[in-house]
């Protein structure tokens, strides 16, 4: 089974808005809903599980109806930190799923993610245990002590910008998390990232500029230009 949980707990502080980002309206829907609808509208998604914000679960709850959103199981109250969010709807799926279930985390406000991104991660998952989406870096990118100078220009060609969503199976996500509390690793900022810090090796599958996370004011002119520019092409409806 492949069961897509999508993080949305933030407050959405940098968009300058009252409603988090993630419920943000554009075009008459909010944006977690374009999310649910990537997911619910893919042919090997099974379920869908949502870390929500907490007080915000009955509105979640209510959009999901309105848009039929099958698929959608469990909302699960998101705690202080991703990281421990992510680790509470762990035990409720560790309860209710097989460890070989694989799940695809994946953060709420990136509502442009794509069949092919979502089918890449799958596949990639099912040939090497892990898969994290990512793009090439194409700008020059300058490193920085102070903040206001540099005098080093990193290669390009050997970094890789990070998106979701990040596939493993459930019982290397239960084993991750187990680990993490082991060692005291208490903030971690993506699953890519705990991996990383444990050890781990991690596995590219296919991004895409497309795949836009809202975290601004500006993103969401972008995520609006991008709507009008995907309407046909690749089956989003405003």
């Amino acid at each position: 089974m492949n069961i897509a949980l999508i993080t949305a707990g933030g407050i959405g502080s940098r968009t300058n808005q009252c409603v988090p980002k993630q419920f943000l309206t554009v075009y008459n829907k909010p944006v977690i809903v374009y999310t649910l609808e990537a997911f619910q509208n893919h042919p090997n998604i099974d379920v869908i599980m949502v870390s929500c914000l907490k007080g915000w679960e009955p509105i979640l709850r209510a959009y999901a109806e309105q848009y039929n959103i099958t698929k959608l199981k469990w909302i699960v109250p998101s705690a202080r930190t991703s990281q421990e969010s992510i680790k509470r709807c762990l035990k409720v799926l560790e309860k209710n799923c097989q460890p070989t279930d694989f799940i695809l985390v994946h953060d709420g406000n990136r509502p442009l993610v794509s069949t092919d991104i979502i089918s890449d991660s799958i596949v990639t998952c099912m040939e090497k245990g892990g898969a994290v989406a990512v793009i090439p870096c194409t700008e020059v990118i300058v490193k920085t002590t102070d903040q206001s100078t540099s005098v080093e220009v990193i290669d390009r060609d050997s970094l890789k910008r990070t998106q979701t969503p990040h596939t493993y199976p459930l019982e290397k996500l239960l084993w991750a998390h187990r680990e993490a509390e082991n060692r005291n690793i208490t903030n971690s900022i993506a699953t890519c990232d705990l991996m990383i810090k444990l050890g781990e090796k991690i596995y590219f599958s296919h991004g895409s500029e497309k795949n836009l996370k809202i975290t601004t004011k500006a993103d969401v002119e972008i995520f609006k230009a991008l709507l009008n520019a995907t309407d046909d092409d690749d089956g989003f409806k405003k």
